[in-house]
């Protein structure tokens, strides 16, 4: 869990780090779809590319996203097999039961872990260079036009910064109880799988009790500051385009003609 970079913002003075945060948020989901569009190894390949661009010009430490990934390999191995072994096609390696595995399967299968690997990547130097607050602006000012038809924007914003926010939070939390509980004797790595699920109740009780606690410490400190939401409140941090997010935004559709051209 203290390896999980998704949701930590690491401060620093890079070019992507400079970038417009309304840029990097409708960019960050643009590559994520374009993604799902991906259907050759060189298209593939282009999207690495891209994304290793990303990370040299935030000028982060590649192992931070390799250490990233590792915290969520079963996930990500776990999604492959179970894609490896129940697709169907016309090349069988090896049948038994419910459990097919074709060159289809394996060629899906290959796909699917880039496609994870891609999007992990993707959000994690999105959030890594962009600040909660950042991202809450963002989402505001984007959303800003559906205000017309009664959409509430600014809390909607405001519980996207509040969730990424305490998500770094609530996984120190979560291992600081996991480390009282092993004190106290709890294993939570032996026995079989039950075993293993039931020795994680110590953990997930204290947890959404911390959870609670922090939901009413912060209602009550925001009631204590007068918070009524958007109405009358100016801002204090200033959007602005600058040339670079226009750079970018030919950077990404030259990057799309590029995967539609190699497919």
């Amino acid at each position: 869990m203290n390896k999980l970079l998704l949701g930590r913002y690491i401060p620093g003075d890079s070019v992507i780090h400079r970038l417009d945060p309304r840029f990097k948020l409708v960019a960050g989901f643009y590559a994520i779809t374009l993604i799902f569009f991906c259907h050759t190894p060189l298209a593939y390949s282009l999207m690495f590319l891209f994304l290793l661009g990303g990370i040299i010009l935030s000028k982060s430490k590649l192992s931070f996203f390799v250490k990233g990934i590792r915290a969520m390999i079963w996930l990500i191995l776990l999604t492959v097999a179970l894609q490896m072994l129940f697709s169907t096609g016309t090349h069988v390696y090896f049948h038994w039961g419910i459990f097919t595995i074709t060159k289809e399967g394996l060629i899906n299968g290959v796909y699917v872990f880039l496609r994870f690997v891609l999007i992990i990547s993707f959000s994690t130097l999105l959030t890594m260079t962009t600040s909660s607050l950042a991202l809450a602006d963002a989402t505001e000012s984007l959303l800003s036009p559906f205000k017309k038809f009664g959409l509430p924007v600014h809390e909607i914003a405001l519980m996207l910064s509040i969730a990424l926010r305490f998500v770094p939070t609530l996984m120190d939390e979560a291992e600081k109880i996991m480390n009282a509980q092993r004190s106290r004797g709890v294993d939570f790595d032996s026995g079989h799988l039950f075993h293993k699920v039931k020795a994680m109740i110590p953990l997930l009780i204290p947890l959404f009790v911390s959870c609670f606690n922090r939901a009413e410490e912060l209602a009550d400190a925001m009631e204590a500051r007068g918070y009524q939401g958007s109405e009358g409140r100016s801002k204090y941090r200033k959007l602005q385009w600058h040339r670079i997010d226009t750079i970018g935004i030919f950077v990404i559709a030259f990057l799309t003609l590029l995967i539609i051209w190699v497919q």
